[in-house]
């Protein structure tokens, strides 16, 4: 059965001419307008395209009777493009469609590149894969100062730039850089802004928003009468060329081993272009989307960004109108996360924020960091001078516990240990109003004991963020048994304030992403505890392609913290969750368990010298091999996800996934975590049944 898909929005192509600025001309000016407001993004689906392409074509047939000296293209408000229609890729039946689609793209887009006059695209927004493509290949481009969502994000969706990209952005801004469009950021999902992506070639001039259109006439029209010439850079040579794909492919190996085909596929388009014709390239762009559109990565990826663009509206979220204002906000403590959720409130939500601490070195040091994390954005030019002094002048520290008594929110951030956040949270209820709500930061405590001897326990909610707190999207909120609506409602709107994503998770130990990866992290050490070769079982889970391998992961998140999570989670849960000797000594001694990585951007390998510590404290009596660790950890999530789905931790399978792909960073190739456990067959081996519903990712069982 496959997912069923809503009918294509269509992108119209709507022409209109203008008269150019100084005698210059007419410009036939096409707008892709999907008629519907800045809510509903401007897609390409194949109703639209064929409208483009026969609007591209009247205006050809005009230029060649000298009608118009020039073609444009831009967009509704915030828009140039969004893309394809994901949901038309998902619903293609059979490879024959999928090798039309591109094609259909490539007819509709070479006839900016021969239209007989100059073609312009105007970027008034928002351009990501197939929009990126319609304006580049175009011949010239101006953008808005203001867009800051250019890019070509098609190998993180399990696809490929299938509309030209591979081979004309690496002769717009050469070989190098082209790999980092087409690769790197994706990964990372970085998308360019207006100016980065001119200073790089990928557009050639920065207008003002305020009247862009009108400055992006006046340009196009000294650019058809002369005035301007704007030059192109000469195409990389085959040496230098052939050794950045090279170092990129390296590069590729060991960070996703071949887990998936479309960066692989994407740079061998990449690698072939310098020789190719514009014809070959376009038809071998053809053919490997033809092959990456009927992928299980690529419909596994269409799941995800469905979950990820529809995570905005959170299943099992109270009534908006129940949320009570928040006007000013407290943190509770001045450590690392502490500093990092007083700055992202500052920033975002734009109230003042207090920070407190026992003494005033501690304060001290939390303001030394929101301070260096403000001067990181003003030197690279993503804060502005003004508002990083509005920023700092917006936080404040102190020692005064009754600074708190004018908050409207509060937030403990303190060490994981529940006593102690029982004593904060009942020290608060001596100063901060009937009406302050309370939250917890907590990562793996139950909220319910936490708030258990309060006066007013249904004012706690849970507000799991994630670190990097600005970067990562993920907020879990927690309800514990007695939070009340009000507080719960809350919590979810601060979240969309902060322009997280909120998942509703019940109050159980880890919630969602901790207990998994905790889990994770926990299988891997015991097939070492049980014999396995470090090395093999830091290897095992790269078939999956995961954000990093396992012990650096451990070394992110701090060995002593997963170790106190693991060991909670097993006083909780059992002893699927396994003791280790061998990590409790590493962590008693301190020592490092990764090596730094051979350069930047690749993992950082697991110390071998560990190896003697789980040799001296394990039993080495079952040792695995890479595929056994790995068939022991997809194992165990498996029964875990059929227990969490039984706790009602999350109201539907879907939330787990969003959380692993927002929280822990699983790629949309996997579709997060059950449509990966479905197609691979573990679920109906040790559950007896398929996690997701049929159809609903698309994805058929091994």
């Amino acid at each position: 059965m496959s997912t069923p898909t809503r009918a294509e929005r269509v992108s119209h192509a709507i022409a209109r001419d203008v008269t150019l600025p100084g005698g210059a001309g007419t410009l036939a000016l096409v707008t892709i307008d999907n008629g519907l407001d800045h809510t509903k993004p401007t897609t390409l689906g194949p109703l639209g395209m064929a409208e483009l392409t026969a609007t591209l074509t009247a205006q050809q047939a005009r230029a060649a009777a000298g009608e118009i000296v020039a073609v444009a293209v831009t967009g509704k408000p915030y828009y140039l493009a969004a893309g394809a229609d994901l949901t038309q890729l998902g619903a293609v039946p059979g490879r024959e469609g999928a090798l039309e689609l591109g094609r259909n793209g490539h007819r509709a887009y070479e006839l900016l590149h021969s239209m007989g006059v100059p073609t312009f695209a105007f970027v008034n927004g928002v351009a990501l894969g197939g929009g990126l493509e319609l304006a580049l290949n175009c011949d010239y481009r101006t953008v808005a100062s203001d867009v800051r969502a250019l890019a070509l994000p098609e190998t993180g969706l399990g696809l490929v730039p299938g509309w030209g990209g591979a081979y004309i952005v690496p002769r717009l801004v050469g070989i190098e850089k082209a790999l980092d469009v087409i690769l790197t950021r994706p990964a990372a999902n970085k998308p360019f802004a207006a100016v980065e992506a001119t200073t790089i070639g990928l557009m050639d001039v920065v207008l003002d928003p305020a009247d862009f259109l009108e400055e992006s006439l006046r340009w196009a029209a000294r650019v058809v009468t002369g005035d301007v010439v704007v030059p192109r850079r000469e195409l990389d040579s085959a040496e230098v060329w052939d050794g950045v794909v090279a170092a990129a492919r390296q590069r590729l190996d060991a960070v996703i081993n071949r887990s998936r085909p479309a960066p692989y596929r994407a740079l061998d388009l990449v690698a072939a272009a310098r020789t190719a014709s514009r014809e070959e390239a376009f038809a071998a762009e053809d053919e490997a989307l033809a092959d990456l559109i009927m992928s299980d990565e690529m419909r596994a990826s269409v799941y995800a960004f469905g979950l990820v663009s529809g995570g905005k509206k959170p299943v099992g979220a109270p009534d908006r109108s129940l949320a009570q204002p928040v006007t000013r906000v407290g943190i509770v403590g001045a450590g690392l996360m502490a500093a990092q959720i007083a700055m992202l409130f500052a920033q975002r939500l734009g109230v003042p924020v207090v920070m407190r601490d026992l003494d005033q070195e501690r304060v001290d040091k939390g303001l030394a960091a929101v301070r260096s994390s403000v001067d990181r954005l003003t030197s690279t030019g993503r804060m502005s001078e003004s508002a990083a002094s509005r920023l700092l002048g917006s936080i404040h520290g102190t020692t005064d516990l009754a600074e708190f008594a004018t908050c409207d929110l509060v937030i403990e951030a303190v060490t994981e240990i529940l006593d102690l956040k029982k004593k904060v949270f009942a020290e608060l209820e001596t100063v901060i109003s009937p009406t302050t709500i309370l939250a917890t930061n907590t990562s793996a405590l139950s909220v319910t004991a936490m708030a258990a001897d309060l006066q007013h326990p249904e004012r706690v909610v849970g507000l799991h963020f994630f670190n990097p707190v600005a970067a990562m999207p993920l907020v879990e909120v927690v309800q514990a048994e007695r939070t009340s609506l009000e507080a719960l409602a809350t919590g979810f709107a601060v979240a969309a304030k902060l322009r997280k994503t909120a998942v509703l998770v019940a109050d159980r130990p880890g919630f969602v992403v901790n207990r998994l990866l905790v889990l994770l992290l926990g299988v891997i050490v015991d097939a070492v505890e049980k014999g396995t070769p470090v090395e093999v079982a830091d290897r095992a889970l790269r078939p999956l392609g995961l954000p990093m391998p396992p012990f650096e992961l451990f070394d992110l998140v701090g060995p002593a913290v997963g170790l106190h999570v693991l060991t909670s989670l097993r006083e909780e849960l059992g002893d699927r969750f396994p003791r280790s000797p061998g990590l409790e000594k590493l962590v008693a001694e301190g020592t490092t368990v990764v090596l730094p990585a051979e350069a930047k951007g690749l993992p950082k390998p697991v110390d071998p010298a560990i190896q003697a510590v789980f040799d001296a404290t394990g039993t080495g009596d079952a040792p695995l091999d890479e595929a056994g660790v790995l068939d022991s950890v997809l194992t165990a999530l498996t029964v875990e996800v059929g227990h969490m789905l039984e706790e009602g931790v999350v109201a539907t399978p879907q939330q787990i996934d969003l959380c692993m792909i927002l929280g822990a960073g699983w790629g949309f190739h996997l579709g997060g975590l059950t449509p990966y456990l479905d197609r691979t067959g573990y679920s109906e081996r040790v559950l007896g049944r398929r996690i997701l519903p049929d159809g609903v990712a698309n994805v058929p069982t091994a």
